[in-house]
């Protein structure tokens, strides 16, 4: 098995959570357990799901079988929006760890803000704040929320998030969003971090404007400069913005070359020649405009 690869970063209440992590969104279960097991014997050290990715399971058998002791892995798991609630968000809790077969979680996220039912969204959160108070987890945070929800919600909580977990890619790189969450001591996580989304979205299938940054000439170039993959060089890109990646593969050859980005680093020049490609545009949905009835995924309950 290989040693952790990469630094850790240390949240705002103390701990370290590593820098580069395995998304599982969209691994089928057949594949999960594989695909993760695959991931912690090619370094990796943090595990990335959610509830209504319906694999959390497969996501605890894949931890076992790599033979990784407990306190050597970091698991981050979701709670959906239709469990938002004082007495709903720590059942939700109790089955994620139940599917995980863990004790404990190192990091609890709300999976989305929903601002048209804030309300429910800060109850969630305040049930988080009794899980990480009782120790059942080691560190909460959010996803996709923007600055004023960030806001709102240390306004009515008085709690820090430890982590915000959104869309962020060289077409979409959140700049303020980073900067209000570094205001806040707040580690800024990129899902989708090389832009599949804006292959693989919705808003990519229906105007069938497919982009690709793998494809651009600005990461091609900076690729042949470094001998890595374009992958490999968008991914340095957010490790030297501070953010942490969590790309989702289940091919071990991907899955190993998504985290072997340690032994190079881009100049200041070439980091803000990335920057450069953003269109202000995401991929995801306007979390602004999300709701329960947004998705068609309820999360389980049993």
């Amino acid at each position: 098995m290989a040693s952790p690869l990469g630094p850790k970063y240390k949240l705002n209440n103390g701990i370290d959570m590593p820098a580069v992590g395995l998304g599982v969104f969209h691994s089928e279960p057949e594949e999960t357990v594989a695909a993760v097991s695959s991931a912690i014997a090619a370094g990796y050290r943090l595990i990335d799901t959610a509830a209504a990715y319906m694999n959390e399971q497969q996501v605890g058998e894949g931890i076992r079988a790599a033979g990784i002791a407990r306190d050597e892995v970091f698991v981050t798991t979701k709670v959906w929006m239709s469990d938002y609630g004082p007495e709903q968000t720590p059942r939700a809790f109790e089955l994620s760890l139940r599917k995980l077969g863990l004790d404990f979680l190192d990091l609890y996220l709300i999976h989305w803000p929903v601002p048209s039912a804030f309300d429910a969204t800060v109850a969630a959160y305040q049930a988080a704040i009794k899980l990480l108070a009782d120790g059942r987890v080691r560190a909460i945070g959010v996803c996709n929320f923007d600055a004023s929800d960030l806001d709102k919600l240390i306004q009515r909580t008085g709690h820090i998030p430890a982590v915000n977990q959104v869309e962020l890619h060289p077409f979409f790189n959140q700049r303020a969003l980073r900067e209000a969450d570094d205001s806040h001591g707040i580690i800024t996580q990129a899902w989708s971090p090389i832009g599949g989304i804006k292959r693989y979205g919705e808003k990519a299938k229906a105007s069938k404007e497919v982009q690709d940054p793998l494809s651009h000439p600005t990461v091609a170039l900076l690729a042949k400069k470094y001998r890595k993959t374009p992958a490999q060089i968008i991914l340095r890109w957010q490790i030297e913005l501070g953010t942490s990646p969590i790309p989702k593969s289940v091919r071990p050859a991907r899955i190993a070359e998504n985290i072997d980005i340690f032994d190079f680093a881009l100049t200041p020049g070439e980091v803000l020649a990335i920057d450069a490609l953003d269109t202000g545009r995401r991929g995801g949905p306007d979390p602004q405009l999300v709701t329960v009835q947004s998705f068609a995924i309820t999360a389980p309950q049993t």
